[in-house]
């Protein structure tokens, strides 16, 4: 599978910007996906240069996570921002990194997103809970590259 656009139907989009929106109604936390077909760097550098392209540092906490997805070297990264870095164990995304890995294995990849998502929020609400006051920082929306 080669083509970004052939990774996910536009009904999978759909269901994953949704998950996206549950996910962040019990945290402060923003979660963004963004695929692309491959990377010629490190896919950790490719991550940290989407997380910057995309603004995802412009949160009040700084607590923007990506999920980042290179399809055709069969790779992915969840990358927090420097607020979720410092209240976090280091091995604070160990069981998103799991779930994510287990579907992707079986090629259930809007699956695999969607419960990393989850995930995510769940853990990201024990450190960023939601409050009142809180706002959507960041679109929602799958980004592409």
């Amino acid at each position: 599978m080669s083509n970004v656009d052939d990774f996910l139907t536009r009904k999978e989009e759909e269901e994953i910007v949704l998950a996206i929106r549950q996910a962040e109604r019990n945290t402060s936390g923003e979660i963004r996906v963004h695929i692309e077909k491959t990377t010629a760097i490190s896919h950790y550098d490719r991550a940290l240069e989407v997380f910057q392209m995309l603004k995802m540092f412009n949160t009040q906490q700084r607590n923007g996570v990506l999920l980042y997805i290179a399809v055709d070297d069969h790779k992915f990264v969840i990358y927090g921002d420097e607020g979720i870095n410092k209240v976090v164990p280091t091995n604070f995304w160990e069981t998103t990194k799991d779930i994510i890995q287990e579907q992707f294995q079986q090629r259930n990849f809007k699956e695999g997103i969607i419960k990393g998502i989850l995930k995510a929020g769940e853990e990201l609400r024990s450190h960023f809970p939601w409050t009142i006051d809180n706002e959507d920082e960041l679109s929602n929306e799958i980004s592409k590259g």
